[in-house]
């Protein structure tokens, strides 16, 4: 399977980022991408709230969503959309962090919702609280493929191991990170992350980045790390995506899944036992 990890450095601006977008979605396919991945937000990153209710749409009604399905279809192809900012239908008007695995027919086969909310102090005067604006969602997410059973995340999920057990013990053959990962923890633990999922968990990890710096309504610039990562079930990192918008095509041999769990058999060997 050949797939592609889609970079991106969206604005505030949804209808300013569509046209980026399908322009490298179309590169992907031209290439022969299977499988293609955008990153977290790919319709826009703001922290401005009231702005962000001005510009969201619900899934229904969202133009990304429309754009990328009518793609999907034109090319054959799937689209793991890493997330769409979305609004929803809770009474406290917080918003979806949705992430989406469109079919070759267009149609959606997944959606999954991020589960663990950015509430992080990244320095004395970096400050992020996603749960503010976002409510996480609830469910792990597992979808089929001609390819291959994918397990669906994004971004902050990575630190926490448990979801993706679940998914590789559930069948998971890829795991999805889509992510707008922070420049300053990105240099740190990026790329130490995401090898660790593949290795501990024996699959292929895809995490299409959002990189560099984005000007936002209202907010100063915000900076993310990029470097898209694709990396093999013994923890080879396959292709880096660097730190500018682009395309990262990588050649999958989803045998390998099957032969290191042959001679790694570690996600068979969990044992329960008492606390501390």
């Amino acid at each position: 399977m050949k797939a592609a990890l889609v970079q991106l450095s969206v604005t505030d601006d949804p209808a300013k980022n569509l046209p980026v977008t399908l322009d490298f979605i179309r590169e992907a396919a031209a290439a022969g991408a299977d499988l293609i991945a955008t990153p977290e937000c790919t319709n826009l990153i703001s922290s401005d709230r009231a702005y962000q209710r001005g510009v969201l749409e619900h899934e229904y009604h969202d133009p990304t969503l429309a754009a990328i399905r009518a793609e999907a279809e034109a090319h054959g192809v799937y689209i793991l959309i890493g997330s769409l900012c979305l609004k929803t239908e809770d009474d406290d008007g917080r918003f979806a962090n949705r992430s989406f695995l469109i079919g070759r027919k267009g149609d959606v086969k997944a959606r999954y919702d991020k589960i663990h909310m950015f509430d992080v102090d990244v320095s004395e005067t970096e400050r992020y609280r996603e749960s503010e604006g976002y409510r996480p969602g609830r469910e792990a997410v597992l979808a089929a493929t001609k390819y291959a059973e994918i397990g669906m995340s994004v971004c902050y999920d990575l630190r926490f191991p448990h979801l993706y057990r679940t998914l590789a013990q559930a069948g998971a053959q890829i795991l999805t990170i889509p992510a707008a990962f922070n420049d300053t923890t990105g240099k740190a633990h990026w790329e130490v992350l995401v090898r660790a999922r593949a290795i501990e968990n024996t699959c292929f990890v895809l995490a299409p980045a959002q990189c560099g710096s984005h000007a936002t309504h209202g907010d100063k610039p915000r900076r993310t790390w990029g470097h898209s990562m694709a990396v093999g079930p013994w923890g080879e990192v396959l292709a880096d995506g660097g730190t500018e918008p682009g395309v990262t095509l990588v050649d999958l041999d989803l045998g390998q899944v099957d032969a290191v769990r042959s001679r790694m058999r570690s996600l068979f060997h969990d044992r329960s036992f008492d606390g501390p």
